[in-house]
């Protein structure tokens, strides 16, 4: 049997996914993509699962989309459907990211390019090596960013270097990533691992469900009013006021010992 193109590890209560095409740059496939949301599946329907570390086997992220992959290949009118490339892989993959009811690091070694750079940006924090490099490759093949990237980029750095970054393609340092604000944290290669285990290891043991829902307030809130936003921290609150995460945290407050936060 050939090796799996998704590797799943458990340590405790963080699972990290691991995409395993090193010899291709971990680039994307049909087959590849179908045995990550799988491994996703998998993390969200287990309870004992609170944080999930996404990372690449080899020296790099991901490279983006495979263009040699069957889904990339001209029909019989000799042209190339990207659009049901997006609708079938890049679409659910990307919304599944931000439904995750964990919060999901990437660990970016090496380059993250293409799609591969917006799904690492997708989710929640991006903990990178310091050699690691994220390109908005799509401008050099005639495409504009896909897995969210249109979505993402303004949001995450404002329209001017978004579309600096989109228009030009190049090359960008995870030093200076993190400078603009498009990435949490680099660090030194050899402690890239260490690092996000160490900040997925600390996120499952806070309330992994007011962290999920903090993530959609967050997001729906960037295209609201502040009166409506407003609302809708009231209703979140009144929903996490009434879990057990939120009595545990105020008795362990006020009994001075640290909490055990069981809601997911």
């Amino acid at each position: 049997m050939s090796e799996p193109l998704v590797l799943v590890h458990n340590d405790g209560a963080v699972r990290t996914i691991t995409l395993n095409r090193p010899a291709a740059l971990n680039s994307f496939t049909s087959q590849m993509h179908a045995e990550l949301r799988a491994a996703l599946d998998e993390a969200a329907a287990d309870t004992q699962c609170r944080a999930v570390i996404i990372t690449g086997a080899g020296r790099g992220f991901c490279a983006g989309q495979d263009l040699n992959d069957s889904g990339m290949l001209p029909g019989p009118d000799g042209r190339v459907d990207i659009g049901a490339v997006i609708d079938a892989n890049y679409r659910p993959l990307a919304l599944k990211i931000r439904a995750m009811p964990v919060p999901v690091i990437a660990a970016v070694n090496g380059v993250a390019a293409g799609a591969g750079a917006n799904f690492a940006l997708g989710c929640d924090m991006v903990v990178a090596a310091r050699s690691a490099s994220f390109i908005q490759a799509f401008s050099k093949i005639g495409l504009i960013p896909d897995c969210g990237g249109t979505w993402l980029l303004p949001r995450l750095v404002g329209r001017a270097t978004a579309l600096g970054l989109a228009l030009t393609g190049d090359k960008l340092p995870a030093e200076q990533a993190h400078r603009l604000g498009l990435i949490w944290q680099v660090v030194d290669d050899t402690e890239l691992q260490t690092e996000a285990r160490a900040l997925a290891q600390r996120l499952a043991s806070m309330p992994v469900k007011a962290l999920a829902a903090t993530r959609r307030a967050l997001d729906a809130a960037a295209q609201m009013s502040m009166e409506d936003a407003l609302s809708l921290e009231a209703r979140m609150q009144r929903e996490l006021g009434h879990a057990a995460d939120f009595g545990e945290g105020v008795a362990a407050f006020q009994q001075k010992r640290s909490p055990s936060f069981t809601d997911r």
